[in-house]
């Protein structure tokens, strides 16, 4: 089996609703399972875990906080997507602004890349880097 590297997100109780909403930007297959799925007790609310597998071989795993653990969201990830397919890095750019704020507009920087930084709208950094042709 290949070992895999790939982002774990912890959310405070929105992580079903956040996991929906890259599968709409990404694509691809999503499995969640709450905290009740694995026996927790009544009132523990929340997905456990999920992961969304992207067509194009991304993955990105997910869950709530449980409680009594501390969240701090955003200050402990940031997400970097990069490539040379300008207009799919492009698509995923306008679909992870809905509800962004942009801390780097999507433009062209000084090392000749087009690069930009955005934190959604659950509180997660996203870098885009589109690389310049090689020639």
């Amino acid at each position: 089996m290949v070992s895999r590297l790939n982002p774990y997100i912890s959310f405070a109780g929105n992580a079903k609703e956040a996991l929906e909403f890259y599968k709409s930007v990404f694509g691809g297959s999503l499995v969640m399972n709450s905290f009740a799925d694995f026996g927790a007790p009544d009132g523990t609310e929340g997905i456990m875990h999920g992961m969304l597998e992207a067509d194009n071989g991304f993955t990105l795993m997910a869950s709530d906080t449980p409680p009594g653990m501390e969240h701090n969201p955003g200050t402990n990830i940031t997400i970097s997507l990069s490539g040379e397919d300008a207009a799919e890095l492009r698509g995923y750019w306008d679909a992870l602004g809905d509800g962004a704020t942009v801390t780097v507009p999507l433009e062209k920087q000084m090392w000749g890349d087009e690069f930009g930084s955005l934190i959604d709208r659950f509180g997660i950094g996203w870098l885009v880097n589109i690389s310049s042709p090689q020639g």
